[in-house]
């Protein structure tokens, strides 16, 4: 496809089809990396209220810089993937000490952050900063597999980064970026998505019934509770062997303690 042929569809595409978010409404970095940690693995529609209670509690890299991983994890329950959370306070944290408060602008500096990896990186830099930093995701990719490798499989991130690279809007990428996101996220709701041709995939495996749910519920419960014994929680949760498998896990990721035989977070 012609690349002036391209823009004209994504453009008409973005407004055709723009959702309104509050990290679209303020490009603060802050706002885009609290958005960003938390649209990871996480339906928009989902992140959107617990993005608005989050920024209400803190609404500045610095007071979030000084939250305890506790408070941080009662707010981030009910997203999943708890890690996040954690990654977002050592975040937080390392803007602070070694950035002086200011977020860094350039992606191999983005980097350097905890939990922010290339893309994360690309897409702080392109929505806080408006820079020209293509990076691939989902919804990215789903437009390039149906524009540009149509007929391809097991297409490489490699190949997506080279085709992002060379129709991307340089005057205005925040826009662009945000019009690639509306348009592939349409696209994987008529069943266009075909993200199992990127050579990258791996299907998610189902929450029901995985050690990832025993994980959320005892996060939920400590975040409930405050603290509670081994010997409750482990009465309250499902019982099997993804209980210990569970809780050894996020111990060893510092994302619970137990003393003296009760748990709790940190």
């Amino acid at each position: 496809m012609q690349k002036n042929k391209f823009q004209e569809l994504i453009w008409q595409k973005g407004r055709e089809l723009f959702r309104p978010m509050p990290w679209r409404e303020n490009t603060d970095p802050y706002w885009i990396l609290v958005s960003e940690m938390m649209l990871q693995q996480t339906q928009v529609d989902r992140v959107i209220p617990k993005f608005e209670a989050f920024i209400q509690r803190f609404p500045t890299v610095m007071e979030l810089a000084k939250a305890s991983l506790s408070e941080v994890l009662v707010l981030w329950s009910g997203l999943g993937y708890n890690r996040r959370a954690k990654f977002l306070l050592s975040a937080a944290q390392m803007i602070v000490e070694e950035f002086g408060g200011e977020f860094p602008s350039d992606p191999i500096e983005l980097k350097r952050l905890p939990g922010v990896g290339v893309n994360t990186a690309g897409a702080i830099a392109t929505y806080g900063f408006n820079s020209v930093a293509p990076f691939i995701e989902t919804n990215v990719r789903t437009v390039y597999f149906r524009h540009y490798f149509e007929d391809e499989e097991t297409i490489t991130d490699a190949e997506v980064l080279e085709a992002a690279i060379n129709t991307i809007d340089t005057e205005h990428p925040r826009e662009w970026y945000w019009a690639l996101m509306d348009y592939g996220s349409w696209l994987k709701r008529q069943g266009l998505g075909a993200n199992s041709r990127s050579a990258h995939y791996t299907k998610q495996a189902p929450l029901k019934g995985s050690v990832r749910e025993v994980r959320g519920l005892l996060l939920k419960l400590l975040a409930q509770k405050g603290t509670v014994s081994y010997e409750a929680a482990q009465h309250e949760l499902p019982q099997d062997d993804r209980f210990d498998r569970a809780l050894t896990d996020l111990l060893h990721e510092g994302l619970v303690i137990h003393d003296q035989g009760r748990l709790k977070l940190p």
